[in-house]
């Protein structure tokens, strides 16, 4: 929970598994028996991805949801019990298809890979964004073997280029191998970040 929103609070979603695309891909965004942090996620994704920025609805849930965390942030009104999810980001363990441009390196170590941040636009300059991805990269330092044995800290985002300043900030490094890239009409490029492990004994 931020300190400054007392209003806010997260909360995450392990791996949800097919009940989330029964039928294969594509699926249905709404996923009739799909857990309600989830379907959360996927509403917050929808309005700012498809309705906003005026993406396809139809490949919104992908092949990475079922294997995916995801965490929601929760904006509660003062005196009310609703609850309404303001914003989300998702998390993808390794394995991962090759990168857009289809660099390859032999020798890459498994990374986690942070997709499908979005704010709803309301709520933007509350610092939610950052407050999730601390959420998140604190829940993967803590019990890394939940969401990978092999993972050891790397994280990869796929950035809008419009937003690469803000990812700097967060201590992201851009990555010039990866060149830049062409999703639904909008520019990516690629930018890590190292999280410390706790060491382990063994």
């Amino acid at each position: 929970m931020s300190s400054q929103s007392s209003d806010i609070h997260v909360e995450v979603q392990p791996p949800p598994g097919s009940v989330v695309a029964p039928n294969g891909f594509p699926a249905d965004p709404h996923p009739k028996n799909a857990p309600q942090i989830f379907l959360d996620a996927m509403e917050v994704r929808i309005k700012v991805f498809c309705d906003e920025q005026k993406c396809a609805v139809e490949p919104e849930l992908d092949v990475d949801d079922p294997k995916s965390w995801s965490w929601v942030a929760y904006q509660q009104s003062l005196g009310s019990k609703v609850r309404v999810p303001v914003s989300t980001l998702r998390i993808v363990p390794p394995p991962h298809p090759p990168h857009p441009n289809s660099f390859h390196d032999p020798d890459e170590e498994p990374y986690m890979k942070l997709t499908r941040v979005a704010t709803m636009s309301h709520a933007r300059g509350q610092g939610l964004n950052k407050l999730l991805m601390n959420h998140a990269f604190d829940y993967l330092v803590s019990q890394p073997e939940r969401v990978s044995s092999e993972w050891r800290g790397l994280v990869l985002t796929h950035a809008q280029v419009s937003v690469e300043g803000l990812y700097a900030k967060l201590d992201f490094v851009t990555d010039d191998r990866l060149g830049r890239w062409d999703e639904e009409g909008i520019e990516h490029l690629g930018m890590w970040k190292r999280l410390s492990l706790p060491a382990t004994t063994g």
